[in-house]
C-alpha cells in the first residue's frame, strides 16, 4: 500500500516538483501563484492575466496560428522567431534580392513589408462553458452521436455568446473533453515585416544543431501590427496605423544566472501527457520509425539539390525546414522515451491506477479502462501505421502526390456536392496553385517520389497495398509518371482544369500522376480511414473517461491539461543538465561558440563578415556580460511546438529571452516530461538587441524599446 501511494505521488508530482506543466493563465490564482512566488516571482497572477486591466496576456499574441509573439513597443512592434517568420521572409526573397541570405531591416516604417494572410491573435478573455457545451449529450448512446452534438453546441455558442463585432469566439476542449473554455479573441490581419537577420544568424546551425544543446542561433525576426484608426483589426490598407497595445513588454538586459526564475507564455500546440503505456509503445516502436524513415529519405534528396543550386535552396528552404523539424524531433522523442523508461513507468502507474479504482469502489465506472485501451490499441495498430504512411508520403512529402490529391478531392466534391461546388473548388484551385509552382522543382520532386513510393510499398501493411504497387519497380514507375504527367508545370496543371466537369474528370483520370494517386487514395479511403476513425473514436471516449477518473481519484494532485494551441503559462528555473554519463551542460552559450563552430562558406555554419568584425573588435555595446556576448540559455520550462517565439520573462515580467526550441534528449516532453533532461532553449534578449543595434545598426528600432539596464554602481 505504501508503494502504491509513493508511485502515484511520483507519477503526478514529478512535473510540479520541477516546475513543469502548462497552466491556463486565468486559473493561476491559488496553488500555482503560491509556488511561482516561492520560486522567486515578484508579480501577481492578476499581473499575468486580467480582464479588468492590462496584463501580460495582452502582450502575448499567437503568431500566424502556429507560433507565439510578444509586443515590445507602444507602436505594435512584435518579436517572434526567425523560423516563425521564415515563410514571409522567403516570400519577399528572390535570387537578386535575397533576404534569407542577407537579412532585411526597415529603417523607416514606410519600408516595412506587408504579408499576405499573416495574422496575430490576442486573447481578450477566457470563460468556462463546459455545462453549455455538454448540454444534451448525457443520453446519447454512441460516441459519434456525442461528438456530433458537442460540435453542434460549440458552433451555436460560438455564434451566440456575447462579443464585440470585431471579435471572435473560439471554444476549445481541455482534459480530453471533460472541460470546455471559451476564448474571446481579436485577429489582426495587417502584419508587416520589419526586420530579420541573415539566415547565417537566424538559422545558424540549421538542421545539424536543431533540437540540440549547446545552441548558438539568433532565432528572431521582427514584425509590426497595424490597425484601423480605432485601433481595431483590419485587412491591409495604406491608411492603417501602428497598433497601440494594451500592454508591451519592457526588456531587461540586467542578465541572468543559474537558478533564476523564468516564465514562458505562449500557445503550445499539442501534448499527450496522459496516454496509456500501450499508446506510447505504439508511437515508439511502430509509428515514429516509419515516419522518420520517410522524412529521412525526402530530406536527403532535397538537401543534395539545395547544396548545389541556390535557386533551389530558396525554393525549398522553408519546406525543408518544416520537414526536418519534426523528423529530428521524432528521433529525439523516441530516444528520450526509451532512455527514461516511459513505457515501464506508465505500466506501473496503470497497475496502481487499477488498485486505486478498486479502493474507491469505482469498478463499474472505471474498472475496464486499461483492458479497453489494450484491446483498442491492438486493433488500431495496422490502421494507424497505414494512416501515418499515407499522410507522410502522399500529403506531406511528395509534391506530385500532394497536387494529385487536390484533384482527387475535386473529383469527390463533384460526386458528393454537385456541379456548383465542383466549379467553385476548380476555380479556387486554378487560381490558388500559383504559389505552389513558384517553389516547385520537378527534378527534386521526381527523386523524392522514387524514394518514397518504394518505402510506401514496402512498409504499408499488405492488406492495404494497392495491386498496382505489388512487385514495384520504383525507378520505372517514376520515369513513366514524370515523363507523362501534366502535374509538374503550372500551365499544364491549369489546362487539366479547363472545361466542364465531364471534360475535367476525363482529363485528370487520363493523367499518369493522378492515376497512381487515385489507386492509393481509393485504397486508403475505403480500407483504412473508416476503420481507423471507428477505433479512434473508441480511444477518444476511453481517454476521456480515463482523464475523468484521474481527476476524480487524485483530487489533491496538480494535473495540468494537455496543450491545445491555447494560451498557457509555464514556469521554472534556469538550469543546466546531464544528458548522459560524464556529460554536463552549462545553461549558457556565448558568441565565442559561434566563432568556434564557424565554417567559411558552409550551408549551416557560415558567419557574416560584419559579425566576425564585431567579435574581433569586441564592439559589444551595453549587451556584454563579463566581456562576452550571451547567445542562448536553457531552463526547466515545459514547452512544445507553438511555443516558438514565446517570451521568456524574469521574476518581474520583463523580457529576457525568446523561446525557440527544446533539447533533443527532452523532446519526449510532449508525451512524458522528465525533469532530469527536459529543457527549453531560449535566445538571450541581449543577443537579439546586439544584432539589431550593432549588426543591423537599426537605431530606429532600438529607440522604440523600453530597455531596463543595470543600475550603475556609485
Amino acid at each position: 500500500m505504501k508503494f502504491l501511494k509513493l508511485l502515484i505521488l511520483f507519477v503526478f508530482t514529478q512535473v510540479s516538483a520541477q516546475q513543469g506543466g502548462m497552466w491556463i493563465p486565468s486559473l493561476l490564482k491559488g496553488m500555482n501563484e503560491s509556488e511561482m512566488k516561492k520560486l522567486g516571482m515578484k508579480i501577481s497572477a492578476e499581473d499575468i492575466y486580467s480582464v479588468n486591466k492590462s496584463s501580460l496576456k495582452d502582450a502575448v499574441p499567437q503568431f500566424d496560428g502556429g507560433c507565439t509573439a510578444e509586443v515590445i513597443s507602444d507602436k505594435g512592434l512584435i518579436l517572434t522567431n526567425h523560423h516563425c517568420g521564415f515563410d514571409n521572409i522567403q516570400s519577399h526573397s528572390t535570387v537578386e534580392n535575397d533576404y534569407l541570405t542577407n537579412g532585411f531591416w526597415a529603417y523607416k516604417m514606410e519600408e516595412e513589408l506587408p504579408n499576405k494572410d499573416l495574422y496575430v491573435t490576442f486573447i481578450i478573455r477566457i470563460e468556462d462553458v463546459t455545462t453549455k457545451v455538454l448540454e444534451g449529450t448525457g443520453t446519447l448512446a454512441t460516441e459519434a452521436e456525442k461528438q456530433k452534438k458537442i460540435q453542434e453546441n460549440i458552433s451555436f455558442l460560438n455564434k451566440t455568446l456575447p462579443k464585440e463585432a470585431w471579435q471572435e469566439n473560439n471554444i476549445r476542449t481541455f482534459y480530453d473533453g471533460n472541460q470546455y473554455l471559451l476564448f474571446v479573441i481579436e485577429n489582426y490581419k495587417d502584419v508587416r515585416l520589419v526586420g530579420a537577420p541573415p539566415s547565417s544568424i537566424g538559422k545558424f546551425g540549421s538542421d545539424t544543431d536543431n533540437w540540440v544543446w549547446p545552441r548558438h542561433t539568433g532565432d528572431f525576426s521582427l514584425f509590426r501590427i497595424y490597425a484601423d484608426k480605432n485601433n481595431r483589426p483590419a485587412e491591409y490598407s495604406k491608411d492603417n496605423v501602428p497598433y497601440k497595445p494594451k500592454h508591451f513588454l519592457p526588456i531587461s538586459i540586467n542578465g541572468i544566472k543559474e537558478n533564476d526564475f523564468t516564465m514562458v507564455m505562449g500557445y503550445p500546440g499539442r501534448t499527450q501527457e496522459y496516454l496509456p503505456s500501450m499508446a506510447v509503445d505504439q508511437i515508439v516502436n511502430t509509428l515514429n520509425p516509419v515516419k522518420i524513415e520517410v522524412r529521412d529519405a525526402a530530406l536527403k534528396v532535397q538537401d543534395g539539390f539545395m547544396r548545389k543550386d541556390n535557386a533551389i535552396k530558396i525554393q525549398y528552404a522553408s519546406k525543408y525546414a518544416a520537414v526536418a523539424n519534426y523528423w529530428k524531433k521524432w528521433i529525439g522523442e523516441t530516444k528520450g522515451l526509451k532512455k527514461s523508461n516511459a513505457i515501464t513507468v506508465k505500466q506501473k502507474f496503470e497497475v496502481a491506477f487499477k488498485e486505486k479504482v478498486i479502493l474507491a469502489g469505482k469498478q463499474a465506472e472505471y474498472g475496464n479502462i486499461i483492458s479497453d485501451f489494450e484491446k483498442n490499441y491492438s486493433e488500431i495498430k495496422d490502421f494507424a501505421l497505414a494512416r501515418d504512411l499515407f499522410s507522410e508520403v502522399v500529403l506531406r512529402n511528395s509534391e506530385l502526390l500532394q497536387n494529385s490529391y487536390r484533384l482527387y478531392q475535386l473529383e469527390q466534391i463533384l460526386k458528393n456536392k454537385g456541379e456548383q461546388a465542383f466549379t467553385d473548388r476548380k476555380n479556387n484551385l486554378s487560381n490558388g496553385i500559383v504559389d505552389f509552382y513558384k517553389d516547385y522543382n520537378a527534378m527534386v520532386d521526381k527523386n523524392v517520389f522514387e524514394q518514397l513510393i518504394a518505402i510506401y510499398a514496402k512498409r504499408i501493411p499488405s492488406q492495404f497495398l494497392p495491386n498496382e504497387l505489388n512487385n514495384l519497380n520504383a525507378y520505372q514507375l517514376t520515369n513513366d509518371i514524370y515523363n507523362n504527367t501534366k502535374l509538374i508545370k503550372l500551365e499544364d496543371f491549369r489546362s487539366l482544369l479547363e472545361g466542364d466537369s465531364k471534360t475535367v474528370i476525363e482529363k485528370i483520370n487520363a493523367d499518369k500522376g493522378y492515376q497512381i494517386l487515385k489507386v492509393m487514395a481509393d485504397a486508403y479511403t475505403k480500407n483504412v480511414l473508416p476503420k481507423y476513425d471507428e477505433l479512434n473514436l473508441k480511444n477518444i471516449a476511453t481517454q476521456r473517461t480515463y482523464m475523468k477518473a484521474i481527476l476524480e481519484l487524485f483530487p489533491n494532485n496538480r494535473i495540468f491539461p494537455d496543450a491545445n494551441s491555447t494560451l498557457r503559462v509555464t514556469y521554472g528555473k534556469v538550469k543546466g543538465y546531464k544528458p548522459n554519463d560524464a556529460i554536463t551542460f552549462e545553461p549558457f552559450t556565448y558568441l565565442d561558440g559561434v566563432m568556434e563552430k564557424y565554417v567559411p562558406g558552409d550551408y549551416e555554419f557560415d558567419v557574416p563578415k560584419k559579425l566576425i568584425d564585431l567579435y574581433n573588435s569586441k564592439d559589444y555595446g551595453v549587451y556584454a556580460s563579463k566581456g562576452k556576448i550571451p547567445v542562448a540559455f536553457i531552463a526547466t520550462n515545459h514547452t512544445t511546438g507553438g511555443n516558438s517565439g514565446s517570451p521568456a520573462l524574469d521574476a518581474k515580467g520583463n523580457l529576457i529571452g525568446l523561446n525557440f526550441d527544446r533539447v533533443w534528449e527532452g523532446t519526449m516532453s510532449d508525451i512524458y516530461y522528465s525533469p532530469e533532461i527536459c529543457r527549453n532553449i531560449m535566445v538571450d534578449i541581449r543577443y537579439v538587441l546586439f544584432i539589431i543595434d550593432k549588426f543591423a545598426e537599426a537605431n530606429n528600432l532600438i529607440n522604440e524599446l523600453k530597455i531596463i539596464a543595470p543600475k550603475k554602481k556609485m
